[in-house]
Order: structure tokens, then C-alpha cells, then sequence
């Protein structure tokens, strides 16, 4: 294709915002609400599965060990445990740190173990993968010097299924709300082509080309994506901001934690613009495909 005539295909798609103003409005007015539901919903899933990950993550295994274990017993279960495939981290911690820890959450009244400690070490133990907690742990709990093996079991496996279903549900709900908004979208755009389907015919009839005729809807369709992209992706940047700057500070020391702004809003603005071309030109040329049997 010429330059020029390129040239005069881009000249022609802005042209035509102008003379159809209204329907151009409609188009724009129809991406821009889709758009800023869709993000809104991206926006919150997203860290709802932040938090989820948060919580498989928090999953240990706290092992035990025998009261009456000498330090070299103990340091030969940690390189044991360390060996199994699976397992990301191994944390010792000695029998006076455990205490330490009872004290601090139960009050100083217990410092009074501390002339006979009755802990024994303990191990924590983190799977790379959490859903293998349960197996890594009935693994540990056949290991010499091992008093107690704990790691929530029942709890952890109902926490993995809520988590699961919590995914599965957002990603259908996230799937269901794109199709929606191609669907809004497209269909504006179909009835801003179809008001002009006359000017088609007549172009078609002095011998215009298929191509010459589709490229200015085209482009005009990824002009009118761009345009409704431009208020979901500042009205969501300026408000997960706001959010995030007076949300972050309470949740410092919480499980649920926000992502934070930079890279993750660039990342879904991004999609949204590319969310809008798509559809915007999608639209274009699925609603100008009839015009051109003529």
C-alpha cells in the first residue's frame, strides 16, 4: 500500500469520529464504562489472589524434636529434612526460642520454665510447594528424633479447596465480564458501521476495493478503543493509588497485603488499551464484512 494512500486512509478515520459525533460518542461512551468494570474487577481479583498465595505461603511445618535429643541428633534430622525433595527452607529453632516465643504470646508468668525448660528444638520447614505440605510432613513425622510433627492437617487441606474454588470462580467471573464487554462494545461499534452501510454500498458500486473500504473503519474502530481506553486507565491509576496509599500502612504486619502500584497498574492500564484496540477493531471489521458482499 502507498503512503499516500495510507495517508488518506488515517485522514479519513479521523474524519469520520467528527462527522458521526454522536455515535462516536456512543462507541467511546460504551468502551470506556465496559472498560472501567472489567479493570475495576482485574484490579480486585488480583489481589484477592495476592492474598491467596499470601496464605498458601504462610503454611510450615513445625517439627519437634525429642526433649532427650542431643544438638548433633537434632542437626542431623535438619540436614535429613533438608534433603527431601520439595522442601524450600528449613528454620531451626532452639528449645529457649520457643520459649521465648510462649512467653511473649502468653504473658511473662511462664518465665518461670525457663530454670527447667520442659521445649524441645524445633524445625520449620516450608514446601516449595504448599499443597505438598501434607505429604512432606508424613514423611518427617517417620524420622528418628521427632517428638511432634504439626502442621494444621485437615485445616490446611480445607484451606487449599477454598482457595482453589476462590481462583476458579474469579477467573470464570473475569472471563465472563471480557466476553460481556466485547460483546457491549462490538455491538456499538456494529451499529455506528450499519448507519453508514449506505456510504459503503455507494463506495463499493464506483469500484472501491474490499481494503479500501475496511482500512478507515478499521482504523477507526482502534481510534474509538483508544479513546474509551483513555478514562478506565487514569480513573483506575488515580483511585488504586488513593487506595493504596491509605490502606498500605494498616496492612503492614497483616496477611493481606495490596499490590503495590508500579509495575501492577501500568500492567492492567496496559491490558485495558489493548483490551480496547482489540475489541474496537474486532468490532470494525466483523460489522464492515457485510457491507463488502455488495
Amino acid at each position: 500500500m502507498k503512503g499516500r494512500t495510507l495517508g488518506r486512509h488515517f485522514r479519513e478515520s479521523f474524519k469520520s469520529l467528527g462527522r458521526n459525533g454522536w455515535m462516536t460518542f456512543a462507541s467511546i461512551s460504551a468502551v470506556a464504562v465496559t472498560l472501567l468494570l472489567v479493570g475495576s474487577f482485574i484490579v480486585m481479583m488480583m489481589n484477592l489472589n495476592k492474598m491467596a498465595d499470601n496464605i498458601e505461603n504462610d503454611v510450615e511445618i513445625k517439627v519437634v524434636a525429642d526433649a532427650a535429643a542431643s544438638d548433633a541428633a537434632v542437626k542431623e534430622l535438619q540436614d535429613k529434612v533438608q534433603k527431601i525433595d520439595g522442601v524450600a527452607s528449613v528454620e531451626f529453632a532452639s528449645r529457649e526460642d520457643e520459649l521465648d516465643k510462649i512467653i511473649k504470646s502468653y504473658g511473662k508468668e511462664l518465665s518461670l520454665y525457663k530454670q527447667s525448660n520442659p521445649l524441645g528444638n524445633a524445625l520449620y520447614v516450608k514446601a516449595a510447594d504448599p499443597h505438598d505440605t501434607a505429604a512432606i510432613a508424613k514423611k518427617i513425622d517417620t524420622y528418628e528424633y521427632t517428638a511432634d510433627v504439626v502442621y494444621g492437617a485437615g485445616k490446611v487441606e480445607k484451606l487449599f479447596n477454598v482457595v482453589k474454588i476462590s481462583r476458579n470462580v474469579g477467573l470464570i467471573l473475569i472471563v465472563a465480564l471480557l466476553f460481556t464487554a466485547m460483546f457491549l462494545i462490538s455491538n456499538t461499534i456494529r451499529l455506528t458501521i450499519i448507519a453508514r452501510g449506505r456510504e459503503i454500498e455507494i463506495m463499493k458500486l464506483v469500484g472501491a476495493t474490499n481494503n479500501f473500504v475496511r482500512i478507515p473503519f478499521i482504523l477507526e474502530g482502534a481510534w474509538l478503543g483508544i479513546l474509551g481506553s483513555i478514562l478506565p486507565m487514569a480513573a483506575i491509576a488515580i483511585a488504586y493509588q488513593q487506595i493504596y496509599a491509605y490502606w498500605q500502612p494498616k496492612l503492614v504486619n497483616e496477611m493481606f497485603q495490596l499490590l503495590h502500584p508500579v509495575p501492577f497498574i501500568i500492567q492492567v492500564d496496559g491490558l485495558l488499551l489493548f483490551m480496547g484496540v482489540f475489541i474496537g477493531v474486532w468490532g470494525s471489521m466483523m460489522s464492515v464484512r457485510k457491507f463488502l458482499k455488495v
